[in-house]
């Protein structure tokens, strides 16, 4: 067996510094930051889609073109809320109390959203456009679940408190 000879020795602990480095937990700053940066294209999309939503709801056009707009508007916010999430995952965990859970919390109430929207996509690409009422009536039963899975996938922040992270959060302008 051969001795480690003291330049391979410095070499790996050289390497092993920055590397150790890369799993370490965000500080409340830089975790903020990141989340603020992957839910800002996200909030913006999910107005826009809103906003669609509404007009499409009002607007004259016929049950096929209703239901092909909306199971492509929901498909967007779904796919939004995938990339939010994705975003804040990789922002990984803050290096705060409760670290993990406020992570995870804003991770699962993305994927809920995402759920949530991609359930309305397949209701609405479930239905029967005949009759035409009908077709109204249960698109507004499909808005109605929408609303409801949304609601109870929003992020309960009075679990989830770190003072450190409201901070952060208040004062970045990414975050506003």
């Amino acid at each position: 067996m051969r001795a480690v000879r003291p330049i391979f020795l410095a070499f790996a602990l050289v390497l092993a510094v920055p590397l150790s480095g890369c799993t370490a937990q965000p500080g409340p700053q830089a975790w903020a930051a990141s989340v603020c940066t992957a839910l800002s294209p996200w909030r913006s999309e999910i107005d826009s889609l809103t906003s669609r939503t509404q007009q499409q709801m009002t607007a004259k056009t016929t049950p096929r073109q209703a239901k092909e707009n909306l199971a492509r508007l929901f498909d967007g916010a779904a796919s939004a809320s995938e990339a939010a999430r994705a975003g804040v995952e990789r922002a990984g965990v803050p290096d705060v109390t409760n670290g993990d859970e406020i992570a995870h919390g804003f991770i699962g109430s993305l994927a809920g959203i995402r759920d949530a929207y991609g359930n309305a996509r397949t209701g609405i690409q479930a239905l029967a456009t005949a009759p035409a009422k009908a077709f109204y009536d249960e698109v507004g039963k499909v808005v109605e679940r929408l609303t409801a899975d949304y609601e109870k996938s929003s992020l309960d922040t009075t679990k989830l408190e770190s003072v450190e992270l409201r901070q952060a959060f208040d004062s970045l302008p990414e975050c506003k």
